[in-house]
């Protein structure tokens, strides 16, 4: 089977998105992550869902987990606040990790392989350098583990 068979449509988000908005897809849609595309529509990066929850934690709580325990109800209700209007440029992560793409006509193993060795939650399949669509990691054990 090759990546263009199991690709699926996928939403992206430009650089220069919201922040706050595209945390908000990633939760309606109970995504891992979107595809981050540069001003010319071209898959650059992935945003993943972990590093919007970490903007939600003050560096403090994050250095030391057990000060989240000291914060009140009120100030957890507001956590949302931190990412307040920041573009998705301004949360990625530092330095800025590479797309993993593969091509349309590559299989399943293949496939695999870069996820596994990107540990990406998903890599965008591309022909020609457009996107095609994008495979989950989820959807890819749906298709490696059917076959069995």
């Amino acid at each position: 089977m090759r990546a263009d068979q199991i690709a699926e449509e996928f939403p992206v988000v430009a650089s220069t998105s919201n922040a706050l908005e595209a945390g908000r897809l990633m939760a309606e849609r109970r995504l891992p992550g979107l595809v981050v595309t540069d001003a010319d529509g071209k898959p650059v990066t992935i945003l993943p869902a972990s590093q919007v929850v970490r903007m939600l934690v003050p560096n403090y709580v994050q250095d030391d987990p057990s000060l989240a325990r000291v914060l009140s109800e009120s100030m957890a209700d507001h956590i949302a606040d931190a990412i307040g209007e920041k573009t998705v440029a301004a949360i990625l992560p530092k330095p800025l990790p590479g797309m993993p793409m593969v091509n349309s006509d590559d299989n399943i193993v293949e496939v695999a392989a870069v996820m596994a060795h990107e540990r990406a939650p998903l890599v965008a399949v591309v022909a020609k350098g457009r996107l095609v669509g994008v495979i989950t990691a989820s959807r890819l054990l749906e298709v490696a583990l059917t076959a069995h």
